[in-house]
């Protein structure tokens, strides 16, 4: 597979989105889970994105990390060639709730957390997941500088930041920050300016739903149906492959809970649209 950079570190230019995985009511079984991430892995994929809030119940925070290094554990590649991005910062609450808490102290725990459900020493790369409007960006971002400091992490990164949070994340890690992960798909757009800022600064931007969430990932019509049936491909590679034009700090992370899906994410790396395609996908 193609690749790109995350720091200083090449990967594929498609990763696997493993939240899917541990969703309350749509779950697939461990068995198939195991199976997909395989399935990514034996492609080319080298990024997995988990976070430690990605879980059916508030009772078993960490699920999919857990999930995550169960199946790199038993998978038979090089393991040390797989990049696994983890989050902290957003939580959830009795009733499939979520909410976010920013405070320095609950980062610490939540990263220590997040070590130990990956089985890990260091954590490859820990992405702040969310703002808390009730602690200063500031104070979140140097805590998230004090786990890269320390050793805890290898690369920072932060998710769901508006361009002037992604200067402020830049500046406070002393240009250490490697990525933003932020919404974007063809029916979310207004992540533009933060691919921009993340262009200008050699920032990796991993958009989330890349392929518009998972009630609509399936739903991709219009101009990306047109150049998919003329290319005689899906219309989600048609998607990805316009997302990996947009900028080569562009990295999609597809969500996927059953192999095929991702194998057929995983062939938008090779699909380069034309001049003409880009301008009708728009």
């Amino acid at each position: 597979m193609r690749t790109r950079v995350i720091g200083n570190v090449n990967v594929g230019a498609i990763g696997l989105g493993a939240m899917p995985m541990s969703v309350a009511g749509h779950m697939p079984d461990e068995a198939q889970s195991i199976r997909t991430i395989h399935a990514a892995l034996d492609a080319g994929v080298t990024l997995i994105d988990t976070a430690d809030a990605y879980t059916p119940s508030a009772d078993d925070i960490g699920h999919n990390e857990r999930l995550v290094a169960k199946a790199l554990a038993l998978w038979s590649g090089d393991r040390d060639a797989v990049l696994v991005a983890t989050k902290g910062g957003h939580t959830r609450t009795p009733g499939d709730g979520w909410d976010v808490d920013g405070r320095p102290v609950y980062l610490r725990q939540a990263c220590e957390r997040s070590l130990k459900a990956l089985g890990v020493e260091a954590i490859g790369l820990y992405q702040h997941h969310r703002p808390d409007p009730a602690v200063p960006y500031e104070e979140t971002v140097g805590a998230i500088r004090d786990l890269l400091d320390e050793g805890k992490i290898r690369m920072a990164g932060i998710s769901n930041a508006d361009p002037s949070q992604i200067r402020t994340a830049h500046e406070i890690l002393g240009g250490r920050l490697a990525s933003v992960q932020n919404e974007y798909s063809p029916r979310f757009r207004s992540s533009e300016p933060e691919i921009d800022v993340c262009a200008e600064l050699g920032v990796a931007f991993l958009p989330w739903s890349p392929l518009g969430g998972m009630g609509a990932a399936g739903g991709l019509a219009g101009p990306f149906a047109r150049v998919a049936a003329e290319r005689g491909v899906s219309p989600q590679q048609v998607c990805l492959a316009w997302e990996l034009a947009r900028s080569p700090v562009v990295i999609p992370i597809p969500g996927a809970s059953r192999p095929e899906t991702i194998i057929d994410s995983v062939a938008a790396a090779e699909l380069t649209l034309s001049e003409e395609e880009l301008a009708t996908l728009g």
